[in-house]
């Protein structure tokens, strides 16, 4: 999840979704940050289906599926592309050069939902969507290994009506590969750490206290919080069969309406929840 925007009142409302199907190259192809055992393309695809089968079906959100290039291994992982809040789409600068050409189709796509599109053309920038994690309140984006200072002030500068603050990332691809929302003032976060030191570097740099909750495992930390009419709070995390230790923490959460999704293949290539969707709020029919 890009972004969505509406400030804290608003936060987790949404209408729209961008996703985009599994390439084949992915198996071999994807990048990813340490070797391991190779993704099996039917399970993954039908782990990617239930997910977006989620989106549209369960939650009632449009959704705009993109079809697969076999050139662009990581091209399901459309979050990287592009950070989305309000009525503005910052089209960004992977910090990967393989993932560049990404962008392309997510502009058409943000075009056709007629976003105001801010590109990000300045060749010293990188930014990855992943690396972004909105609040309702402020941003926060981190440093790492595919995002620079100089594409989180470009960030700052598409989103004036909100503080950004950086965080350094260690022994991690992203800021969410441990973190997210889940909830309106609520910071998933993972036990690692690498997690907590970044968690502690947020507190410091903000003025506002969130809640958190805390989770064994780093990866499950990464999950998709919405706020849907006639459902109200909506939590994708992760299923108990992946952590079940972190599943019972979420199970917590009286409030939410709980949707456990399987990611197990995708995270072969670092991919998690958040990754492979660009969630949108439209406040006017198209």
């Amino acid at each position: 999840m890009a972004g969505l925007g509406g400030g804290p009142a608003a936060f987790g409302r949404c209408t729209h979704a961008v996703v985009r199907a599994l390439p084949e190259s992915l198996c071999r192809q994807a990048l990813r940050s340490a070797a391991g055992p190779e993704v099996d393309f039917a399970r993954a695809e039908r782990e990617h289906q239930l997910y977006v089968g989620v989106l549209r079906g369960k939650l009632g959100l449009q959704v705009l599926e993109l079809p697969a290039d076999e050139s662009l291994p990581d091209c399901v992982f459309v979050e990287d592309a592009a950070v989305v809040c309000e009525e503005t789409a910052l089209l960004t600068r992977p910090g990967a050069p393989s993932r560049r050409k990404e962008v392309e189709a997510m502009k058409r796509a943000l075009e056709s939902l007629n976003l105001n599109i801010v590109e990000m053309v300045d060749e010293n920038a990188t930014l990855d969507g992943g690396d972004v994690l909105f609040t309702g309140r402020e941003f926060f984006v981190g440093l790492s290994r595919r995002t620079n200072q100089r594409g989180a002030e470009i960030l700052a500068d598409t989103f004036k009506d909100y503080a950004v603050s950086t965080v350094p990332v260690h022994d991690a691809l992203h800021l969410k590969s441990f973190c997210s929302m889940a909830g309106p003032n609520l910071i998933a976060i993972g036990s690692s750490e690498a997690a907590q030191k970044a968690l502690k570097t947020m507190q410091q740099m903000s003025d506002h206290r969130y809640d958190k909750l805390t989770v064994p495992d780093d990866a499950a930390a990464n999950c998709i919080y919405l706020n849907i009419p006639s459902k109200g709070h909506v939590l994708l995390h992760r299923a108990p069969e992946e952590y079940p230790e972190s599943a019972k923490v979420f199970e917590k959460l009286k409030d939410h309406m709980l949707i456990p999704i399987a990611n197990t293949e995708l995270e072969k290539v670092d991919g998690a929840l958040t990754c492979c969707s660009v969630l949108i709020n439209k406040s006017s029919e198209l």
